[in-house]
Order: structure tokens, then sequence, then C-alpha cells
């Protein structure tokens, strides 16, 4: 039993040693940080957020561009805990105000509106590059290897976690980020009686993780953190009522 105990420290500690070599790293003692995203963090190495990584998602619609600001500002609104963020575009489709729908001050975020492409990520890169930062967050439409390895390398020295939102690439090409996602909206459910609309529902797909498990989940953000959509079952009754419906 004692062999095998030691084995299994040594195979712990080489998978951390090689996760650390590949630019994963993970909060640790006074600096831990929660994201509230539950069950979805068992995706993810030693079942933890990524930070001082580089996370990247894909929008292919203009409704998916906003449910993807809506998730990556639930995310940043953890990891900023009084620090700042740096927001970066050439199309900003974020409205500042409604990000205190997030537990975030808009004053606290730095907003860069920039013309080209190529000028938006490089602010991007340098950004990523100044640890006094919290988080960073990119928009922009393409990506090449090259460049996102560049965007990795910059975290991997500076423990700064980048969000790189990408709009209706040409192509979902290979890229160096720890993950990929894609977030849709669902529709929102309102109390009975009550008029208006409910809280924000996304369908969370991780598409890619290093090291880890992807997935798809189903969560609302509501009581300023995020909450997982039980799965709902029918019954057979059910099922014929709804297909007659």
């Amino acid at each position: 039993m004692t062999q095998l105990a030691e084995k299994n420290d040594v195979i712990q500690q080489l998978q951390k040693e090689v996760l650390s070599l590949q630019g994963y790293k993970r909060a640790s003692g006074s600096q831990s940080i929660k994201t509230g995203l539950g069950l979805m963090e068992r995706a993810f190495p030693g079942k933890t957020f990524p930070i001082g990584a580089v996370h990247e998602f894909i929008s292919n619609a203009i409704e998916d561009t906003a449910s993807t600001n809506g998730f990556i500002a639930g995310l940043i609104g953890k990891l900023m805990q009084g620090g700042a963020c740096l927001w970066v575009s050439s199309k900003r489709t974020i409205f500042p105000p409604a990000l205190k729908i997030f537990g975030i001050e808009p004053e606290r975020i730095i907003f860069i509106d920039l013309a080209k492409q190529k000028d938006v990520l490089w602010s991007i890169e340098e950004a990523l590059k100044c640890e006094s930062l919290a988080a960073v967050v990119g928009e922009l439409n393409e990506l090449s290897f090259t460049e996102s390895r560049r965007l990795q390398l910059a975290v991997e020295q500076s423990n700064v976690t980048g969000f790189i939102h990408r709009y209706n690439p040409k192509s979902e090409n290979t890229v160096a980020c720890t993950t990929r996602w894609k977030v849709k909206p669902l529709a929102s459910v309102t109390e009975s009686g009550m008029p208006g609309l409910g809280f924000p529902r996304w369908n969370v797909q991780l598409l890619k993780v290093r090291n880890g498990k992807p997935g798809s989940w189903q969560i609302e953000w509501s009581a300023g953190n995020f909450q997982h959509i039980p799965k709902q079952v029918f019954s057979i009754p059910e099922i014929q009522t709804l297909k007659a419906g």
C-alpha cells in the first residue's frame, strides 16, 4: 500500500509539472479564486478554472455575441476582486452600464476602441503582459496559431487571464488557447404572473480544454452568481402531450 501511495504521489507531481510547462496555472492559498461555476469546474484540471491562461470564445451570430459577452462578464467579475480589466475591440458590442448586472462597476474596466484588427491584437498582447491587470478581454475576428502562441507566452509571464472573443471568424482554426467555448442564449423564465424578462440563461459548450474534459451545461445568472439549470425529465404521458401540442 505504501509503494502504491508513493507511486500516486509521483504521478500527481509529474502531472503538475507537465501542466506547468504547458502554461496551466491555478490559484492557491490566499489567492484562491471562486468563479461560481460549480459542476462545470470538474471539466478543468484539478477541478479549478485556469487562470494565467487564454480562453477563446467563438460566436457566429449577433445573439450569440451578446450571450458570450454576458458569460465573460460573469467570469471577469469573479476574477477582478478589486483589480482592473482592459476590454479591447474594433466594434464594441458591450453596453458598459449593463455590467452592473454581473457585479461589475463599469469604471473599473478600461475600454479601448480601435479601427484596425492588427492594432486590437497588438493592444491585447501588450495588455496581457501587464501584471497589474486582473483580466483582459479582446474582441476580434481572426487569430492565427502564431498570434495565439504569443498571447499564451505573455500570460505565462504575467499570470493575467485573457478572454479572446472571436465573432464570425472565417474558420475555427487551431489556436494555442487553453480552452475554446461557444455560448448560446436560452429563453429566460419569468415568475408566474410577473411581467418582463427573467434572468439571463445560456447553453455553455466547452469544446476544448487542455488536459480536461469538454462538456455542455445550461446555466442562469441570478443572485449574483452562476446557477446550473437542472435538466427537465418528462414522463411518457408528458412527452405525448408535448408532441400532441
